[in-house]
């Protein structure tokens, strides 16, 4: 099976083709926002860090913004700095091409002389980029070549029920076809764990299952917070979830059955292909924004209670297995995983139908928070500003 998508100098495949204008830190994020208003066409991603910073919190900003730019999905990027900042736009620079060749054209505010030289010439650099984009044929490309990341947010009992089953079986089927899929959330995983770590393709996996979960109690219990006292969320215990393992023997199921081949830290790019594990919170949007770093062309989300939440990188498919939030928040919900629960459809039958769905988002269906053009970003953080 194929789908349509770009060739990138790198060798990934995107199924979007777009020109990132993309900000170092909060003091060029701004500049970012007006120079992709002035070009249509582009996009831009926010950045409320970058300065100010420890070392971790600097090195995963490193790791999140050139890995944007790495993205399949990304022909092309305008980055901008301020100039003094802690994530200088030289190491940044050399950051993202030591994970993609594809265009990158650098402008400094405080090396232009302001705001508005800088918006000028950032904004003709990235018109000149559109149409070289423009001219990027679409090709067939193989299943094989997919980075499939799955998320769920706002879930219910009807997503460890229908939603995340259903999903776990698209993960299967691109795993079995020669693709990657990668499951996130390490908070999620926590109770169902020893579960989890049992489809680890290597002992040393399985350690590392195991060792991220125990890391981030450990980390919560150095500040002296539990991270019992916010999992479930109210809204999951509103929609039937009790406690913390009932919500993570549902979440496992959307990364289907396949060995886990590799452990990701956060916002890291696979050496392996095959189902993945990336170690990221279960805040949905720093999640889902570390599978993008990562790699992935595409998300797909799945929610019991509803959630509005894209990504302006990669579409982001949303899944529900509750027909009420299919049928109240239609303009939000991509697919009803809600007939398992009718009886209407097996697991594997609705599947494959997501399956369908999916390849018509890879060939260019839009999505429903495509369409609106959602942009939220966040990122993990290790502690706070200094």
């Amino acid at each position: 099976m194929n789908f349509l998508g770009y060739k990138r100098p790198d060798g990934k495949v995107g199924i979007r083709n777009k020109v990132l204008i993309l900000p170092t830190c909060v003091c060029s994020a701004e500049t970012c926002r007006k120079v992709a208003e002035l070009v249509d066409g582009a996009i831009y991603v926010s950045n409320q860090a970058g300065c100010s910073e420890v070392e971790q919190n600097l090195k995963i900003c490193y790791d999140m913004y050139s890995g944007f730019a790495a993205n399949p999905n990304i022909y092309g990027t305008i980055l901008i700095g301020l100039g003094c900042e802690g994530c200088t736009p030289d190491k940044m620079k050399a950051e993202i091409l030591k994970k993609t060749n594809k265009p990158l054209e650098v402008f400094v505010i405080q090396e232009e002389g302001g705001t508005t030289n800088t918006i000028n010439k950032a904004a003709i650099a990235a018109r000149k980029m559109l149409q070289e984009a423009s001219l990027v044929p679409k090709e067939e490309f193989p299943v094989s070549e997919l980075f499939l990341g799955l998320e769920c947010g706002g879930s219910d009992a009807t997503s460890g029920l229908a939603a995340n089953p259903v999903v776990g079986k698209v993960s299967d089927m691109i795993v079995d076809l020669g693709g990657s899929a990668v499951m996130s959330e390490t908070t999620e995983f926590i109770g169902a764990e020893h579960i989890l770590a049992k489809r680890a393709a290597t002992p040393e996996i399985k350690k590392q299952i195991i060792g991220i979960c125990q890391s981030l109690e450990e980390h919560l219990a150095n500040v002296n917070q539990n991270l019992r006292t916010g999992q479930p969320t109210p809204g999951n215990k509103e929609g039937g979830i009790s406690t913390i393992e009932e919500k993570s023997l549902g979440c496992i199921y959307k990364g289907g059955t396949r060995p886990i081949v590799e452990v990701l830290d956060y916002a890291q790019m696979p050496t392996k292909k095959g189902a993945l594990i990336m170690d990221t919170p279960g805040f949905d949007v720093a999640s889902v924004m570390a599978m993008v770093a990562g790699g992935c062309q595409v998300i797909i989300f799945t929610t019991g209670r509803g959630t509005p939440t894209g990504n302006i990188i990669a579409p982001v498919i949303k899944v529900t297995g509750n027909k009420k939030t299919y049928e109240h928040m239609t303009d939000n919900i991509d697919f009803n995983a809600g007939v398992v629960i009718d009886g209407e459809m097996t697991i594997d039958q609705c599947g494959e139908k997501l399956f369908e769905e999916l390849m018509e988002v890879c060939n260019g269906k839009v999505t429903k928070a495509e369409a609106y053009g959602f942009n939220e970003c966040s990122m993990q953080r290790i502690c706070k500003f200094i």
